[in-house]
């Protein structure tokens, strides 16, 4: 499984040390037009799936919180921009922990399942809230974003995807559905109506589609992402004060709701305690669907 393509002739080639922030994500900043944080992770290293443990949404918390109280190299280089990018080749995320999921349910271990949910939002809402004044946040997706890598996607303020990549919900397959804030974040792109449709009619939808609903901000060629992100930089960074002001606007315009996020999660955990038998063995078929992906493109 080869990596990411290495990005040269950068608009400026000085860079800090990559940081291995822990087992599955590392952070490097690059000196673009302006200070980029570049955020990148990687597959679990005992399943072999690109999805969101409870350990990976503690990092990415981490990372969130490093962002807001930079030390250090972060502290001398104030982070203008933020990355978030997959090294898998064919996956941004698969979506949530479904062998997590399961064993909490098999478990009936309702407590567990509302930690990580309540994990989850707080991430979302972070990504959605904290840094709009002086941050901007961008998703580069270079393959399929489902569930809640979809959810984390949508949480940045401005999305990236090659065109190869694809975007949808299946939890619905399993009678399930978003645990966090799929339904505010699509529904201030696309109205609610629109967002109930794509949170429940188990479509996969592509990049092209996503951007002529202006969920996707920008498509490019495949392999083309990182070239992309440079030049929005560029091109964004000679406004940015103005362009920040402006970002922040929409945002008090069209917030998180976070209590709705609450409410969202209490619901998510009570059908999770409650699929039937059904949809318990239509989980198992996935896990083991992404199981023997995992293999295959190890």
């Amino acid at each position: 499984m080869s990596a990411l393509p290495v990005l040269q002739n950068y608009l400026s080639t000085s860079s800090v040390q990559p940081i291995q922030f822990s087992r599955r994500v590392v952070t490097e900043n690059r000196r673009l037009a302006s200070n980029v944080l570049w955020v990148r992770f990687s597959p679990d290293q005992e399943s072999g799936l690109q999805n969101f443990t409870p350990a990976l949404v503690d990092e990415f918390q981490g990372v969130l919180d490093s962002i807001r109280r930079p030390v250090g190299d972060m502290a001398a280089l104030p982070t203008r921009y933020t990355v978030i990018q997959s090294t898998h080749p064919d996956y941004f995320s698969v979506g949530g922990d479904l062998r997590f999921f399961r064993s909490c349910i098999a478990a009936r271990d309702d407590k567990r399942l509302r930690q990580y949910s309540m994990a989850c939002l707080d991430l979302m809402h972070g990504w959605s809230t904290r840094l709009k004044g002086e941050s901007t946040s961008i998703s580069l997706v270079q393959g399929r974003a489902l569930g809640g890598g979809f959810e984390m996607v949508l949480s940045t303020d401005y999305v990236i995807a090659e065109e190869r990549s694809s975007f949808g919900f299946p939890e619905i397959m399993f009678g399930l559905f978003p645990c966090t804030g799929a339904m505010g974040l699509l529904a201030s792109k696309v109205g609610a109506r629109q967002a109930e449709k794509m949170m429940t009619n188990k479509r996969i939808y592509s990049a092209a589609e996503l951007y002529e609903m202006g969920i996707v901000d920008e498509l490019c060629g495949d392999g083309k992402g990182e070239r992309a992100v440079e030049r929005y930089v560029a091109e964004h960074s000679r406004r940015q004060k103005a362009l920040l002001k402006v970002q922040a606007s929409r945002y008090r315009t069209a917030p998180f709701n976070y209590d709705e996020g609450v409410r969202v999660v209490e619901d998510w955990v009570e059908t999770a305690m409650s699929l039937s038998a059904e949809e318990i063995r239509t989980m198992e078929m996935l896990i083991l669907m992404q199981s023997r992906d995992a293999v295959a493109g190890g």
